[in-house]
């Protein structure tokens, strides 16, 4: 069958869909639908916030579709009325088997990691945090258990030093678009044999479950390479942080995007700020010295250090 015959409904929310949403329009797939999550207040002013998948959807003509339950009677029929023929799922909600069992050939994933490893809501957070120095993307046909079902296609991709969650989040956004196309195309053909995630030692593998506030603390008495590492897997967003002490009290937090480090032995306490008073500031580690090139102290925009301690000149008065 012809791939741009088939009948393909999408279903996504972040911007990370959006590419490979726009890609199968521009190249004259036939997208029935798109599937994406209600509206939701958001903000000072609580004004309903549209998904970035919504707002491309509409730009580009397509009917949408914003069902507060995907088990509804209402939204099922509606998926029944299309007549997929392909269902495409990329970073969206957990789907009942009713809605990805639809389509008359499945339901697609494309997942930001090289699976089975970093199964989960943030794998290209936890691939640079942990160190890795390759992650991939990978299409899957959805079943029961989530980021589990038989593998489709894969690309893999180096994490370079300079890399963070943003660089990565956008290299692989725009690779998952020629994944996502290459993966309509072996579908409507038939010409791919799935390799099921099947007899694998779960213990060998890594997971990467969402992340919350507390998730991104840095903790000084770790090594200093694990602390450049965490930093980059959570910057620009939602940004490692650390609480600030003056005299043994809690008196505000900095968030923390860019850093380096140099081993160097010390006596003195972890979490100790050393400063020139100009544009260096630096941390105490387990392992040697932390320098800190970006930050954002609780309430005030992101800084360099040099605009930072034009307003913050007993810094070393501080520890974190």
């Amino acid at each position: 069958m012809n791939a741009k015959d088939l009948r393909i409904v999408f279903m996504g929310t972040p911007e990370f869909a959006v590419a490979s949403l726009r890609r199968l329009v521009d190249e004259g797939y036939n997208v029935v639908a798109v599937v994406t999550t209600p509206d939701k207040p958001a903000g000072r002013g609580q004004k309903l916030h549209e998904s970035d998948v919504k707002v491309a959807a509409r730009e580009l003509g397509l009917p949408i579709l914003q069902p507060e339950k995907l088990r509804s009677e209402e939204f099922v029929s509606a998926m029944q009325e299309l007549r997929p023929d392909l269902g495409i799922v990329i970073a969206f909600r957990m789907l009942p088997e009713v809605i990805w069992a639809m389509p008359r050939l499945g339901t697609f994933n494309l997942h930001a990691s090289l699976l089975p490893q970093y199964r989960g809501a943030a794998p290209i957070n936890w691939a640079i945090i942990n160190g890795e120095t390759e992650t991939g993307i990978t299409t899957f046909l959805l079943n029961h258990e989530i980021d589990k079902g038989a593998i489709i296609n894969q690309q893999a991709m180096p994490i370079l030093p300079e890399d963070n969650i943003g660089t990565m989040y956008d290299k692989l956004m725009t690779a998952g678009c020629d994944l996502v196309v290459d993966t309509v195309e072996k579908i409507a053909s038939g010409n791919y044999t799935p390799i099921e995630q099947m007899y694998i030692d779960e213990s060998t593998l890594k997971p990467a479950p969402k992340i919350f506030k507390e998730d991104c603390r840095i903790d000084w008495s770790w090594s200093g390479e694990r602390i450049v590492n965490f930093v980059r897997g959570l910057s620009p967003y939602p940004a490692a942080w650390a609480a600030m002490q003056k005299q043994g009290e809690e008196v505000g937090s900095a968030k923390i995007f860019e850093v380096s480090f140099t081993a160097k032995e010390s006596s003195d306490v972890v979490g100790t700020i050393y400063c020139d008073g100009k544009e260096r500031i630096e941390v105490r580690c387990s392992d040697g010295i932390i320098h800190i090139h970006s930050m954002q102290m609780a309430g005030k925009r992101r800084m360099t250090n040099r605009e930072l301690l034009l307003g913050f000149r007993d810094i070393e008065e501080y520890n974190f």
